[in-house]
């Protein structure tokens, strides 16, 4: 059984967006597929059809929703001590060792990565190399334009 390690806060987006698919995605979905099965015709519906497509799709995701929840691992990381380590669900702020240019990422799960909120996969490259790292520490990640090294500025626990 794979174990999703997930923050608080990303658990909680799961379980609004379980709530919201189960009690207002998929009560609409049976009213058009009831309204239109009541066109006649079932083989020539488009309109059935596609409400059928979607209620598939919102089912497929209701239950890989449950699924990630119930092998969730939630990591509640302000409950645990500070040590200027950077370990999951921490916010880190690291800088370009050549060019000086300073960027922050919180390292959270899978389903909760995003990289315009600046939040990075707990298995990314650059994840990866932080991890266990401390403040101070320089470390090298492989990107696509060649090798790269970036030094660990500061460690929140937010």
């Amino acid at each position: 059984m794979i174990k999703y390690p997930m923050t608080v806060q990303g658990a909680r987006a799961l379980e609004e967006e379980h709530a919201h698919l189960t009690k207002v995605v998929r009560p609409k979905l049976s009213q058009d597929i009831g309204t239109a099965r009541e066109l006649g015709d079932l083989k020539e519906n488009a309109e059935y059809h596609a409400a059928r497509e979607q209620q598939g799709m919102v089912e497929a995701r209701i239950r890989d929703i449950e699924g990630r929840l119930q092998n969730a691992v939630i990591i509640d990381v302000t409950t645990i001590e500070h040590t200027g380590k950077v370990i999951f669900g921490t916010t880190v702020e690291i800088a370009n060792v050549e060019t000086d240019e300073s960027v922050t990422y919180q390292i959270v799960g899978e389903d909760e990565a995003d990289i315009k909120q600046r939040k990075i996969s707990v298995g990314s490259p650059i994840a990866r190399a932080l991890v266990g790292k401390s403040e101070g520490d320089v470390v090298a990640v492989q990107t696509p334009s060649g090798l790269v090294e970036y030094e660990i500025v500061e460690v929140r626990h937010i």
